[in-house]
């Protein structure tokens, strides 16, 4: 059975909770650093595939085993160097998913000439977090609680593969309640690459490659998941 991989450029204690995170989804997650002190980290704290390159050189990132469905996901701690990597897959790998992290506006604007696929605003997630706890403290109680590890209570995105039951289905025939779970949005890669919420009306339908982002039990959620793929 075919794997998707994650390649994870940049590493350090404060990016290991990503790499976690990473770890705990179905893809075979490979760390990529350019520096030894990161490398060795990476070692120490559990992971198995760490590779340590020069990542300014092409011909390098040209020999990583890319496909055109990975995720690169670009981390590194130097902005300039993150947009400058960033470019440089884009350019390399144009049809693979890159979803970057950005540390300001301004970076972000960078990021998205780049040609990052997505983008992590750590200064607009901080300013609207900021912003929520003052103006709505209960929703952000709750949103906490739903993302705690803690919880059996959670968001799940679940992509369409190909030979899906649901492909070609409209969403408004679909009764997710048969399945325990609620769905809150999804990305329609044939109309755009934006998650579009539920609340916006959805009249479009479900096709290979969008993403559905649900909500409900973790249990149900992976019998769902599981639906989705046959």
């Amino acid at each position: 059975m075919f794997t998707r991989n994650s390649f994870l450029f940049g590493y350090n204690k404060k990016r290991r909770f990503i790499a976690r995170e990473l770890e705990k989804e179905p893809l075979n997650l490979i760390l990529v650093v350019d520096e030894e002190a990161s490398y060795n980290q990476a070692k120490d704290d559990g992971f198995r595939e760490v590779i340590f390159m020069d990542l300014t050189d092409d011909e390098l990132l040209e020999n990583l085993k890319i496909n055109d469905d990975d995720y690169l996901v670009c981390v590194m701690t130097d902005h300039y160097m993150n947009v400058f990597l960033t470019l440089s897959l884009h350019s390399i790998f144009p049809q693979a998913i890159i979803l970057a992290l950005s540390d300001s506006p301004h970076t972000t604007q960078k990021l998205k000439m780049a040609g990052a696929s997505r983008i992590i605003d750590l200064y607009q997630v901080s300013a609207n977090r900021i912003h929520n706890m003052l103006h709505k403290p209960v929703a952000t109680k709750l949103i906490e609680r739903l993302f705690s590890p803690e919880e059996e209570f959670s968001f799940k995105e679940i992509e369409i593969p190909k030979g899906s039951s649901l492909d070609q289905v409209m969403v408004n025939d679909f009764d997710f309640s048969k399945h325990h779970v609620i769905l809150i949005g999804m990305i329609d890669e044939r109309l755009s690459h934006q998650f579009i919420f539920v609340t916006s009306g959805l009249e479009n339908r479900f096709d290979v490659g969008d993403t559905l982002v649900c909500i409900g039990y973790n249990e149900d959620l992976e019998r769902f998941e599981q639906f989705v793929g046959l």
